[in-house]
């Protein structure tokens, strides 16, 4: 079933692009609990899509429910009113969001949507606010949220919140999406993840050769992943992205990539979508700054 379409009431219709973690490696814990590691972010040509239209009493209203999520806690209603709060903006907005991004698949859904929230909202209260000051407040909502923001393919080091723009070659992608619900939480506290990967260099890191230090635990933790990743890695060199659940194989062309999803079974939904390093989001928004 398709999600429903946007109304005629939205004035702005932006899209949540997904992202892939091509590598994650863990360097170690911080006294704050975090993780100190390194990643390497791409977008895709594929992703949630939200509606904005602006409201004249100032309340923030999402008109889509996600099960599970109760409104005020969405990360799209919470970007809203942190923008609202920092602006000092007196403006509200009704927001509808079509939901084709799994949640907890590892895939950015909620960081996205957010960062979409942010970029569209300051368009359409006419803030004026710069990159720089849209990603601080992000990383306020999520440690992903800035790559969102700024829209170009990284290397991100810290807790992911310091960026390094990067050009990588833009493949088409297989993303299959085990039917799990992977904790962040569990997978980041467990005892046997690899915390000690000694720092890499960015060119390095493009010369080829990495790894998901996370995989190896949700392998363990869920089945579904694990089954998964054998299944594709039966046509394709397959990893985790993120803390998973999903799990993605790169090919040269569409056509090589959809061969490979038409033989995945109905129990394992997936999609297919370009890797890009601007993200489509930006392209939407350059398009509409020249109007």
């Amino acid at each position: 079933m398709s999600p429903p379409a946007i109304p005629a009431a939205a004035e702005l219709v932006l899209p949540a692009p997904a992202k892939l973690n091509l590598m994650l490696h863990i360097l170690g814990r911080r006294a704050d609990g975090y993780h100190e590691l390194q990643t390497l972010f791409q977008f895709l040509d594929f992703g949630d899509e939200l509606g904005f239209a602006v409201r004249a009493d100032g309340a923030i209203r999402l008109h889509s429910d996600i099960p599970g999520v109760a409104h005020d806690s969405n990360l799209i209603v919470r970007a809203a009113r942190a923008l609202q709060q920092q602006a000092g903006c007196a403006l509200g907005a009704d927001i509808w969001l079509n939901k084709r991004l799994p949640l907890g698949g590892g895939i950015g859904g909620g960081s996205s949507d957010a960062a979409t929230t942010l970029l569209g909202l300051n368009r359409l209260w006419q803030l004026r606010w710069d990159e720089d000051r849209l990603a601080s407040l992000g990383l306020s909502l999520g440690a992903d949220v800035p790559v969102f923001v700024r829209g170009r393919a990284a290397f991100a080091e810290g807790v992911g919140e310091k960026l390094t723009p990067v050009t990588l070659s833009e493949p088409w992608f297989l993303v299959a999406i085990p039917q799990v619900l992977v904790s962040t939480v569990e997978v980041f506290s467990d005892p046997e993840l690899t915390r000690d990967t000694p720092p890499i260099k960015v060119r390095s890191l493009l010369e080829g050769g990495s790894r998901n230090d996370c995989q190896p635990v949700v392998e363990k933790r869920y089945p579904e992943v694990r089954n998964a990743l054998i299944l594709l890695n039966k046509y394709v060199s397959a990893k985790l992205t993120g803390t998973g659940a999903c799990v993605f194989g790169s090919f040269p062309n569409r056509v090589d990539a959809d061969k490979v999803a038409r033989q995945l079974p109905a129990t394992l939904p997936s999609f297919v979508a370009q890797g890009r390093n601007i993200s489509m989001l930006h392209r939407e928004l350059e398009v509409l700054a020249k109007k």
